[in-house]
């Protein structure tokens, strides 16, 4: 399909022009990009296990960070780190999840706030500096836009 296509062009080309040459090749092309996305959204349905095996791994990943470093681990970090590029981790994981790699780490990150909260007694911005914020207010504007209440109302409901 895609040599048929690349032939079109290559034969629009070698032809006389004329008023119609540039649409016709700009056809094609666009039928060779429309082609291409096809297949590489193809993949994310025929490789449902590989895509499930790098949510695992996506996940265990994400633990052993928030274990282990402060901070907040960019995409392209863990997208490094489970050797796929971020935008193929991005893809795959809305395809798999609706969601992409940012909002893994974000809902990662507030499931670790949670046990935080719940299980000793730091201040918010202690937590908010241990899990890497520069500073308390976007924690908590972070936690109160995934949760719908602030840390603070979080850790009152637990009691």
């Amino acid at each position: 399909m895609i040599e048929n296509i690349l032939a079109n062009i290559e034969q629009e080309y070698r032809a006389n022009i004329d008023g119609f040459s540039q649409n016709v090749m700009i056809s094609q092309i666009e039928l060779l990009l429309h082609y291409s996305d096809r297949y590489y959204h193809r993949q994310f349905l025929t490789r449902k296990t590989a895509g499930s095996d790098l949510l695992s791994q996506l996940e265990q990943e994400l633990d052993e960070h928030f274990s282990n470093n402060p901070g907040l681990p960019t995409v392209k970090d863990i997208a490094d780190k489970l050797h796929v590029s971020a935008d193929y981790l991005s893809d795959m994981l809305r395809a798999h999840t609706g969601q992409n790699t940012q909002q893994h780490i974000h809902n990662k990150l507030i499931e670790k706030a949670k046990e935080i909260l719940g299980g000793s007694n730091l201040s918010v911005a202690e937590i908010a500096y241990q899990l890497g914020f520069e500073h308390p207010q976007s924690f908590n504007k972070l936690f109160k836009r995934k949760t719908n209440i602030t840390p603070k109302e979080f850790r009152q409901s637990l009691n």
